[in-house]
């Protein structure tokens, strides 16, 4: 069983920053690929960022490239997503998922992970 728990939501200008952490719990952190993922009400959940297991490959959805960064500090079981240049039309529900035990490697869909965390709103509004 993997837990995880964002934080680093919360309310920003257009063109500001956040950067969003997940927290996971277990010992099999560094074997998994993480993502994030994020959802406004009435619509999919969305892919925005995943990256492998140690961190050397990385993936974006084509709205954020540019823009966000993903990255991992296995040691402390935590995933992050640094945003910058936010847009209104980032707002939504931000979440992290983890992939199976062993995926190494990321997916862009959800149904590729297993574990997801409880999101954390972001919103950017003037």
């Amino acid at each position: 069983q993997v837990q995880l728990v964002e934080s680093g939501g919360g309310l920003v200008q257009p063109g500001g920053s956040l950067r969003l952490s997940c927290a996971a719990s277990g010992r099999t952190f560094s074997s998994r690929a993480m993502g994030w993922f994020r959802q406004v009400p009435g619509k999919e959940r969305d892919f925005v960022a995943a990256i492998s297991w140690s961190g050397s490959s990385t993936d974006y959805a084509d709205s954020v490239k540019g823009r966000f960064t993903i990255s991992r500090d296995n040691a402390k079981n935590t995933v992050f997503l640094q945003m910058d240049s936010l847009k209104s039309e980032d707002t939504a529900v931000y979440y992290c998922a983890a992939r199976p035990g062993g995926y190494r490697y990321s997916s862009n869909r959800p149904a590729g992970y297993d574990y997801w965390g409880q999101g954390t709103q972001v919103t950017v509004s003037s």
